[in-house]
């Protein structure tokens, strides 16, 4: 499929990976519906790409009646959808047992909601509108992507709840790819190692320095806007599905 005259929802999409989606999106003739929760990272993206198009729709991702009404809102606005770009989600970090003791539950329970339930609530929902689609030259209604992460195949030291949410995105990505195939929908996934991004500059500086040193080559964080090409090329080659991608530069996370 290609990018020009077709409408995206990118969750996440105020900022991070999110918003370097959104922005390369529509540099490419895309549409864009921002679904977050953050107004004024939304509304510093739309002053920057303009509401003709970009929109956005405050959206709890683990909510199903706040999925529910941001996607109606997009057929009403639009009148179709054709991808989705699930880049909603954030990380914990706490040892299984630290120094105050076990890892919160309700944190545990928090990070597998946002970052895997969030996913599959708005996968489902999406589908069934991108579902509504007549089928182009190439048979495809549409396509989805979601974001995993490298720590869910190696785990990271600390981030138990994170490496488990992102195993399940990993893990649903084939399972749904085969759900949808019968609608003529493609489910990919990305898994990327690590980036530039609001989430990382939250990280301590010695933490960061460790992860950096497992970089291979390029020896440097990645760049939003790789994340947002390698999702364009995803959505432009037909073949691609059911597969979780690394973009990484050959990194593997260390055990200490």
């Amino acid at each position: 499929m290609e990018l020009k005259n077709n409408i995206a929802l990118v969750t996440g999409g105020a900022s991070g990976l999110g918003r370097g989606t959104v922005e390369h999106f529509v540099s490419k003739g895309t549409k864009v519906a921002i679904l977050d929760i953050n107004d004024d990272k939304a509304k510093d993206v739309i002053d920057l790409l303009g509401s003709e198009n970009v929109s956005y729709f405050n959206t709890d991702v683990m909510n199903e009646d706040s999925v529910k009404s941001a996607v109606n809102s997009i057929k009403e606005t639009y009148g179709k959808l054709n991808f989705v770009v699930n880049c909603a989600g954030t990380g914990y970090g706490a040892r299984i047992l630290g120094k105050n003791g076990p890892h919160p539950l309700d944190i545990f329970k928090f990070i597998i909601d946002l970052n895997l339930v969030g996913t599959f609530n708005v996968l489902r929902l999406g589908s069934e509108l991108i579902d509504a689609n007549e089928p182009d030259d190439k048979g495809e209604k549409g396509v989805i992507i979601n974001t995993a992460s490298i720590a869910g195949y190696e785990g990271q030291i600390g981030q138990s709840a994170y490496a488990a949410s992102k195993a399940g995105v990993i893990g649903m990505t084939l399972t749904a790819a085969r759900d949808l195939a019968r609608h003529n929908i493609r489910v990919c996934t990305i898994a990327p190692g690590i980036f530039d991004t609001p989430l990382m500059a939250l990280a301590k500086d010695e933490n960061k320095e460790a992860l950096l040193n497992s970089t291979q080559f390029p020896h440097r964080f990645g760049d939003v806007k790789e994340y947002a090409q390698l999702a364009e090329h995803i959505v432009n080659n037909s073949y691609l599905n059911g597969e979780t991608i690394r973009l990484d530069s050959a990194m593997r996370m260390e055990a200490k």
